[in-house]
């Protein structure tokens, strides 16, 4: 299974269309061999659709979304989870079933194989995810309140009492993962929205209190990190 850019057969637009091209061009950037021949194969209809109609409207953006991720499995040979959601201190793997001729045609030594594989993933520390693809033309809502479920019981969701926005949420979660201050343009790129857009949450986040300016002088701002004293987590 495997991700493209924007065929005919699913449609899309504005943000998401921009997000999703910056964030497969990096993927393909930064591959090679088998995973960046499925990244660019055209036969990817279900994952497409598991981004616009499950991930997307859920999330609204890609950080730490890895697609056709790369593992090796107990026979010391290599494996593709369509997606993985990967962040520190838990890793996610989510697979898209199509009820279609790879599933009718499967032998029992393929199907054994398939459950094997599971097995392993779990052993090796993964959370695993799968939907099948009626569900997510049919029943999107559900798979995103799974994912969401799945990823509010590890924490992923930050606990904070002010409100914020999904795109905020994703921001200060990368400033928290990253030693260094947290600059605009590793937003851009981790997230691939626009830098007016970035700059203006990144504002809200410091009047919300929860990012603190990193300056090199008195007028010049060079990054911002995470103001652990307003976040639960981090609280004494």
């Amino acid at each position: 299974m495997a991700l493209k850019s924007v065929n005919n057969e699913v449609r899309m637009t504005g943000e998401l269309k921009q997000a999703y091209e910056l964030w497969l061009n990096k993927l393909v950037a930064t591959s090679r061999g088998e995973r960046k021949r499925r990244l660019t194969s055209t036969t990817n209809h279900a994952e497409q659709m598991f981004i616009v109609k499950v991930w997307w409207p859920a999330f609204g953006h890609f950080a730490c979304l890895q697609a056709e991720h790369e593992v090796r499995d107990f026979k010391d040979g290599t494996r593709y989870l369509d997606f993985a959601y990967i962040t520190e201190g838990f890793k996610i793997c989510i697979e898209i079933d199509g009820f279609g001729a790879h599933w009718r045609d499967v032998n029992r030594t393929q199907f054994a194989d398939q459950l094997m594989r599971q097995n392993h993933l779990v052993i090796d520390g993964w959370y695993v995810l799968r939907f099948s693809y009626d569900d997510i033309m049919d029943r999107p809502r559900m798979c995103q309140q799974i994912i969401q479920h799945l990823l509010g019981r590890l924490g992923a969701q930050l606990d904070i009492e002010i409100e914020l926005t999904l795109t905020e949420q994703a921001i200060l979660q990368l400033a928290l993962s990253i030693a260094e201050p947290l600059s605009p343009k590793f937003v851009v790129q981790q997230l691939g929205i626009h830098r007016t857009t970035v700059h203006r949450h990144l504002q809200c986040l410091v009047s919300k209190k929860l990012l603190i300016p990193v300056r090199t002088d008195v007028k010049r701002i060079c990054g911002y990190k995470a103001n652990k004293a307003n976040l639960p987590d981090f609280r004494t």
